[in-house]
């Protein structure tokens, strides 16, 4: 073999092991932001768990006001739908858009629910609201800390992908930029 043969045998050699190493991060990367979706999942979970019960005991004591607990029962519905589509792509920005547009909408409807208990009187007082709305509290404590993970291992894989010779491998193997929850 000549000298240019075995200079252009290492150069191309260096550009497989190059690309293999960087798609093996970027492919770590994306995997850590489907991780931080699990645990953003899983509060969301836990945040629609105790809402079925305390909806349920609001039922009655604020029958005249049924329009509000449906409304956020059909929020809760759609934000586990939504995040089913997710789910499936982590790594995806519009279904993480529609994600956060729906969780406004749970936001909302929350907070019209929880005025009516608190505007309620002696409603705040029983034992299985009481219970119900420490658990709702507790839940979207727990998804505020899970979507703060999410979006700072988001930022760390669009990072990687912003990267100058990593963004040459992004439309080889179709990685794109991760949403914002």
């Amino acid at each position: 073999m000549t000298r240019d043969q075995l200079v252009a045998l290492a150069l191309g050699a260096l550009i497989v092991f190059w690309s293999l190493g960087a798609y093996n991060r970027l492919l770590a990367l994306r995997n850590a932001v489907g991780a931080a979706w699990g645990k953003v999942d899983e509060a969301r979970r836990q945040r629609a768990e105790a809402a079925e019960p305390l909806l349920a005991a609001l039922l009655e004591p604020l029958a005249a006001e049924s329009g509000a607990i449906q409304a956020l029962q059909a929020q809760l519905a759609e934000s586990a739908r939504v995040a089913a589509l997710l789910g499936a792509r982590p790594v995806v920005a519009a279904p993480a858009a529609a994600w956060v547009a729906v969780e406004a909408a749970v936001a909302a409807a929350a907070a019209r629910v929880f005025a009516l208990v608190e505007t309620g009187g002696a409603l705040g007082e029983l034992p299985a609201l009481a219970a119900g709305t420490a658990a709702w509290r507790e839940a979207e404590a727990r998804l505020a800390f899970a979507r703060q993970l999410f979006n700072e291992a988001g930022d760390v894989y669009n990072a990687a992908i912003a990267q100058f010779p990593t963004r040459l491998l992004l439309p080889l193997f179709r990685f794109g930029r991760a949403g914002r929850l």
